[in-house]
């Protein structure tokens, strides 16, 4: 993966499945069209699915993802062509929804006080680089360095998620 740019949506700590993607879409079974619900549950971001843009990253603070176990919610920011989501520290649940999906996250030390400091803002222009795990926000500078993607599980998002992962695996071993 080479180095990425797009504009930031911020959210803040504790970001709960059910704003990322409202338990009533559930039925939803497209991924092609669960981004059209993202966020529209979250205060001040109703009109997210309307206006992110392919490129653009969901920036957030810690414990991204708690609540509910749900894939539309790794889903809706893939198809809406969010390439990765940064957060200090993610939910369990949802970091392997991710990694499972083939979608990347990367841990960002430091996100969630730079986020109450307003040091990263929405519609700041950031540079990431998943696999060094280095962030530079290009609009005031601000340069924060997070864990790098591991070899497992950039194993897992080059072969598509772990279900290709696994049968890959298991076309090697015949």
């Amino acid at each position: 993966m080479s180095v990425l740019k797009g504009r930031a949506w911020v959210f803040g700590d504790d970001v709960d499945t059910d704003l990322i993607y409202h338990n009533k879409y559930l039925a939803e079974t497209d991924p092609n069209k669960m981004p059209q619900y993202a966020f529209e549950y979250y205060p001040g971001m109703e009109n997210f699915a309307n206006e992110v843009k392919p490129g653009d990253f969901v920036v957030a603070g810690k414990n991204f993802g708690c609540g509910s176990s749900r894939e539309h919610a790794v889903y809706c920011l893939e198809y809406a062509g969010v390439p990765c989501v940064l957060a200090e520290t993610f939910s369990r649940i949802y970091y392997r929804n991710a990694i499972n999906n083939g979608y990347p996250v990367l841990f960002v030390k430091g996100l969630s006080q730079a986020i109450k400091d307003n040091k990263i803002n929405n519609g700041d222009l950031i540079e990431v680089d998943i696999e060094k795990g280095l962030i530079k926000d290009i609009t005031n500078g601000l340069e924060l360095s997070g864990d790098g993607v591991g070899n497992l599980e950039k194993e897992i998002m080059d072969a598509g998620g772990l279900f290709q992962y696994l049968k890959a695996k298991a076309a090697e071993e015949k």
